[in-house]
């Protein structure tokens, strides 16, 4: 199966600093700062929206494979995520929106469908529990 890399480089103190974000294939660079995780502003991202898109993504991608599966293809699947963070910080609630078109399905196995992605799709497997986590940390 595929690997996937990235890495994320922060300068500075908490507060006052910023940092960058970015996947190994090239494909995405985008800048954080604590403003924009902590308070709203728009000029970078931060890892919470980069959980939500990997959360959306996966979970449209799974449920396509399941009703492909079913005899069902879709036509479109459009999934938002809202992540929120709170205290801790913790993330404490993930929020999919999905519409699709599926045509000829009936909403029972829609439904089905739906239940079953929410809980295997991998992204969402990770988030609900992590067995095992490690670090290689080194001083540069």
């Amino acid at each position: 199966m595929a690997i996937a890399k990235a890495s994320a480089q922060w300068k500075g103190t908490l507060k006052e600093g910023s940092g960058t974000m970015k996947g190994a294939n090239g494909f995405f660079e985008t800048p954080f700062t604590f403003k924009s995780r902590f308070e709203g502003d728009t000029k970078g991202t931060n890892p919470e929206e980069l959980i939500g898109a990997a959360s959306a993504g996966c979970f449209s991608m799974f449920l396509s494979a399941q009703l492909t599966n079913a005899g069902k293809p879709p036509t479109t699947i459009d999934t938002s995520a809202t992540v929120h963070l709170g205290d801790g910080p913790t993330i404490t609630k993930i929020e999919l929106v999905t519409r699709a078109v599926v045509p000829d399905i009936d909403k029972a196995l829609f439904d089905e469908k739906v239940a079953f992605s929410l809980k295997n799709c991998p992204v969402s497997k990770a988030l609900a529990a992590v067995a095992s986590v490690t670090i290689d940390a080194k001083l540069a």
